[in-house]
């Protein structure tokens, strides 16, 4: 990440024929820890997470567990799985109560957020869920209204009983007690209604954390060598708190977020996991032809002409340069295309 954009590291070329003018495109890192190729990657998932959605409204909800179980998250990542089967279980389980026979199946959007605005550990789920779901007789139905009370204690109990396979009921038994206890109104779940325009808002929104790092560049205000000076907005009261730590501490939040190779932090449930019998008189919000288009278009030069108006492979005098290959570390030649 920190060579992301070094010319020592390799650079495409480029060769207008017209002014005999020569530009140099540096490789990136390609890794979701940095702050430029992570909104790369971020528009590509939210375009391929648009391209599935129904043309429907959905609704963003925020699966949160007590700071008493974050540790256990902590020590054993494999459990992070837990999170995302616990909260589509959460909604499908309700749902599929609400007419046993139709046993309706809405689609599900899952996105797995580990810190906080402060960099703390803190796993959570964020889900677009749609505010729909084909039946085995109905094709479709909507539903505006999601009860609070009831989702956050079925999240609690689903997310436990998970839990309690895991490590076993004598084990877990004090501390699924305590959890009882201390959270008698269950797990806190955050479902307000949006007013997202369009699917393609709504995969801009749940994907907006998923290619980025914990902490963009503009917060951090100060290093001194030692310590990093940094701001956050608190999310109780929207009030901005500045902080200074120590740099290796500073470091030990950020990485404790990198998940592990091959960690799928977002995935799809219900009618948005597999094709459902009725998926034919679902409305999508793009055609695969503008689909492919996007795919086509996903390329360095047009993010570039889309975020600053210019085209970078057009030169001064106005011509189009022409690419000529690349130069790798080690090789004596370029690579021609």
């Amino acid at each position: 990440m920190l060579n992301c954009g070094d010319f020592k590291k390799g650079y495409g070329l480029y060769y207008c024929h017209h002014c005999d003018h020569f530009h140099y495109v540096p490789f990136r890192c390609k890794s979701r820890f940095c702050n430029t190729c992570g909104t790369a990657y971020q528009a590509d998932r939210a375009d391929s997470i648009a391209a599935k959605l129904i043309n429907c409204r959905h609704r963003h909800i925020v699966f949160t567990i007590p700071q008493e179980l974050r540790e256990l998250f902590r020590k054993d990542r494999t459990l992070l799985d837990l999170l995302f089967k616990a909260a589509a279980q959460t909604i499908t389980d309700w749902m599929f109560s609400l007419n046993r026979k139709e046993s309706f199946n809405p689609g599900i959007v899952c996105s797995l957020h580990t810190f906080g605005r402060d960099l703390k550990w803190n796993p959570h789920i964020h889900m677009i869920v749609s505010e729909g779901a084909c039946g085995n007789l109905t094709s479709w139905k909507s539903f505006n209204f999601f009860p609070y009370v009831m989702l956050r204690k079925k999240w609690q109990t689903t997310l436990l009983h998970l839990l309690e396979e895991v490590f076993g009921k004598d084990r877990f038994k004090p501390l699924k007690n305590a959890m009882y206890s201390n959270n008698k109104d269950g797990f806190y779940v955050h479902a307000p209604r949006s007013d997202f325009n369009s699917p393609k808002t709504v995969a801009n929104y749940i994907t907006r954390y998923i290619g980025r790092p914990a902490m963009a560049q503009s917060r951090i205000t100060d290093y001194d060598g030692q310590t990093v000076s940094f701001w956050y907005r608190r999310h109780e009261d929207g009030q901005r708190r500045d902080e200074t730590i120590p740099a290796f501490e500073f470091i030990g939040r950020l990485i404790i977020h990198i998940h592990e190779k091959y960690f799928n932090t977002l995935r799809y449930y219900g009618l948005y996991a597999k094709k459902h019998h009725f998926s034919d008189k679902l409305v999508p919000f793009l055609s695969r032809n503008v689909v492919k288009t996007r795919r086509l278009c996903s390329k360095w030069a047009f993010r570039i002409e889309l975020s600053f108006g210019y085209d970078p492979t057009k030169c001064y005098c106005g011509n189009y340069m022409e690419f000529l290959g690349v130069f790798r570390p080690g090789n004596l030649a370029f690579i021609p295309p």
